[in-house]
């Protein structure tokens, strides 16, 4: 035999184990790649701007007592957020309504951006009073949860 013969025949089983493993990777990969374009799109969780809708999507994340506390401080102070949130969305439009105008004046738009930012700095404290007060009267793992609740959610709530 010839050392050319000898090659040929050892090379030949781990030919067929390589071909055999690559075939099979790529069946691996062909039913990850069917799996994932038949597979259901998760359930859309519509993102609600008010404050009110998305302070109950927070409490049900919470311990019940804890959640039942939080809704009540909102709803107890409900007439001071509700007003602040609808002079910032005012606010917004204003914004929007400047940078139509023609002629473009951009000292109205800057004006209108220093009233929402205002009407913002507002809105925010109305929040946060209801919050602190709600904090204040709920247990230890409430607050936990509270605290920790953006990461649960994986960090990316956007800004109302």
């Amino acid at each position: 035999m010839t050392a050319t013969h000898y090659a040929g025949t050892t090379a030949r089983p781990a030919t067929r184990w390589l071909l055999l493993g690559s075939l099979a990777l790529n069946l691996f990969f062909v039913g990850i790649a069917i799996a994932m374009a038949v597979r259901p799109a998760p359930p859309a969780r519509n993102w609600d701007r008010d404050v009110f809708v998305r302070t109950e999507r927070l409490a049900e994340g919470l311990p019940k007592e804890d959640g039942a506390i939080l809704i009540a401080q909102m709803n107890a102070n409900r007439n001071a957020i509700e007003s602040t949130q609808k002079q910032y969305r005012a606010t917004q439009e204003a914004i929007r309504e400047a940078i139509r105008k023609e002629p473009f004046d951009a000292d109205a738009l800057r004006a209108a951006m220093s009233e929402t930012r205002a009407a913002r700095q507002a809105f925010d404290s109305a929040v946060q009073n209801a919050f602190a007060a709600a904090t204040a009267q709920m247990s230890q793992p409430g607050r936990v949860a509270l605290a920790d609740w953006r990461s649960r959610r994986g960090g990316n709530d956007r800004n109302r």
